[in-house]
């Protein structure tokens, strides 16, 4: 309660152009079922990379880790293999791999990981303050997950799986379950770069 009423009077004090903008947000979280499509992250080099960097281009986005022992290497088989149905359209797509496991996942195990699938997924982490807020604003739940006894750097993290895609115009599209036929999201995908 107290700190709606300290939110409140900060807009208030700040203007009407900080309201609107909070007013934005909520609308846009409404309009996408809660999903608000944005990140501020790093790509593999160190250089900063957001949701505003792609426009004009779908993007198509998986979290998961480098270490993920089966359902990560699936989904970007699956990521692989759609941009490989789109042919010539996969131009108009920007593949990412979004780490939910920064400690480990520095910039170049990323490249190599993401590489290794496909040289135009394009791997992404960052801060765990900021990782933990590009979850949050896709509704991507992850959670650190250690066997007793075991040393700090040997653990699982258990994560949401499936593949969300953004307009070129950076807004949530849909997302597609794990596990979806390659050949059905290719055929959706290829169909709504083909309306616009």
């Amino acid at each position: 309660m107290i700190r709606c009423a300290a939110l409140l009077l900060g807009l208030l004090l700040a203007g009407p152009a900080a309201a609107q903008a909070t007013q934005s947000l909520q609308l846009l979280k409404e309009e996408n079922g809660g999903i608000v499509p944005r990140y501020l992250l790093q790509d593999p080099n160190g250089r900063s990379v957001s949701s505003e960097d792609f426009r004009g281009r779908f993007q198509l986005i998986a979290f998961g880790y480098t270490y993920c022992p089966d359902i990560c290497p699936t989904t970007l088989v699956e990521m692989a293999a759609i941009l490989k149905e789109l042919g010539e359209q996969a131009s108009r797509v920007q593949p990412l791999f979004i780490s939910v496991d920064p400690e480990r996942d520095t910039g170049p195990v990323l490249k190599t990981y993401t590489t290794f699938f496909d040289p135009r997924i394009l791997g992404l982490n960052g801060p765990p303050a900021l990782v933990r807020r590009a979850a949050d604003n896709f509704k991507i739940r992850y959670a650190k997950v250690r066997e007793p006894g075991t040393p700090a750097d040997r653990y699982a993290v258990d994560h949401s799986a499936g593949m969300i895609l953004l307009g070129p115009d950076g807004q949530f599209i849909k997302k597609f379950a794990f596990a979806m036929p390659v050949e059905e999201i290719s055929r959706q995908i290829a169909a709504l770069i083909a309306a616009r």
